[in-house]
């Protein structure tokens, strides 16, 4: 799918965002705006930079892998927001954005003046939101919040992982980029609803809020029992066969998610038509019943085919499956180049680079990524020249006290 190239304006275009964050959650946060066509300002500290510049594989001189998966689209400019020049210039900015994003511990924003109570009094149609470890109103407020630690505390690790398996984190940071996803959902709800009020809200967020809600239909059924669900690692807790499970020559995905399709698998995939036939497994429920049973015999049937022949057997008998690639392949694969998801840019310290592209397409285009992930304060002098009017000798005075 090609990025976006007809005149049609970007949902959000005209929308500016000050994202004052860092890390991931906040900037996960503001990057979904950015990607929706809002003009985003993420703002630095001139020496250090986001956290995440020094994460991850180098690109360049100051950009990193990490940094770069969670700032695309966006206008980086440096600030001292600890000195009062840079704690005004930020609060100056604020008054002509349509959205603030922080995620200093709690207080941390007021101290600087730039809480929400500050900067709507200056901007009262500000949607201001705030990221914090835990909910602003209970006693743990002051806590950090850190993903790994909510995971923990979450019950989040208790969901992965094989059966007999101690805690396990996802392999991603899944706490702040959800809390990231949620916060841009909360922010566009405010943003319609400042359309009838005129009036913007104070969007407030917690990681440990989040990761409760990633517990989702594992969480339902652990108050439900009144204890833990056991885990299933790769295989379903009611659908058997459900997995991953491995070919001659490599691994892929079968799920067998009903009746019909198992009468299927076993006559026209495995040519096992007597599993079919036999009253244990002719029931989903008879198969998770006795799947210490079955699932072995599958597994070792399993292995006299290649992962090709059982892919294309599988296709045939409409049964869903796939293969699984690592994370290289996948990224390089036909199917990633044809749905447009890998943007290729040229970088002036780096060379080609790549970025993932926006997961939204709309009216048959990807939206495009019109900005790669800046350099260290790339377009300080561009916004502050644009937004607030200062010249080159005034930018020079901030530059030589170490503001910008």
């Amino acid at each position: 799918m090609p990025a976006s190239t007809h005149a049609a304006p970007l949902p959000l275009a005209g929308v500016r965002v000050l994202d004052l964050s860092r890390v991931l959650a906040g900037p996960m946060c503001a990057m979904a705006l950015a990607d929706l066509g809002a003009d985003v300002i993420k703002v630095e500290h001139p020496a250090r930079g986001d956290d995440t510049r020094d994460w991850g594989v180098r690109v360049g001189t100051r950009n990193t892998s990490y940094f770069n998966s969670a700032n695309r689209n966006k206008r980086s400019i440096t600030l001292d927001l600890q000195s009062p020049q840079g704690a005004q210039i930020a609060k100056d900015l604020a008054a002509q954005c349509d959205v603030v994003i922080q995620n200093f511990k709690v207080g941390g924003a007021e101290k600087l003046g730039l809480g929400y109570e500050q900067l709507q009094a200056l901007n009262p149609r500000l949607v201001y939101c705030s990221i914090s470890g835990y909910a602003r109103f209970t006693p743990e407020a002051q806590r950090p919040g850190y993903d790994l630690v909510v995971q923990g505390e979450s019950g989040v690790m208790a969901t992965n992982g094989e059966y007999g398996q101690g805690p396990l984190k996802f392999g991603v940071a899944a706490v702040d980029m959800f809390t990231g996803m949620y916060s841009a959902q909360a922010i566009l709800a405010a943003l319609f609803a400042r359309q009838r009020s005129g009036l913007g809200r104070h969007v407030q967020m917690a990681l440990y809020d989040c990761g409760v809600m990633i517990t989702s239909y594992y969480g339902m059924e652990a108050l439900l029992k009144d204890g833990d669900p056991p885990k299933f690692g790769n295989a379903h807790p009611s659908i058997v066969p459900y997995g991953v499970f491995e070919a001659a020559d490599g691994p892929l995905v079968i799920t067998v998610g009903n009746n019909g399709q198992f009468q299927r698998f076993c006559q026209d995939v495995i040519q096992r038509p007597d599993w079919a036939a036999d009253e244990r497994f002719a029931t989903n429920t008879g198969r998770s019943a006795h799947r210490e049973l079955l699932l072995p015999q599958i597994r070792q049937a399993l292995q006299g085919f290649t992962r090709a022949e059982l892919l294309e057997r599988l296709v045939r008998a409409q049964i869903p499956c796939g293969e699984v690639l690592g994370m290289l392949d996948a990224l390089q694969s036909e199917r990633t180049a044809q749905a447009g998801l890998l943007h290729r840019y040229d970088d002036a310290e780096a060379g080609t680079q790549a970025v993932l592209a926006p997961p939204y397409a709309m009216d048959g285009q990807r939206l495009p990524v019109r900005r790669p992930p800046p350099h260290l304060g790339e377009h300080t002098h561009s916004v502050l020249q644009e937004l607030l009017q200062l010249d080159t000798a005034a930018l020079a005075a901030l530059q030589e006290n170490g503001v910008i």
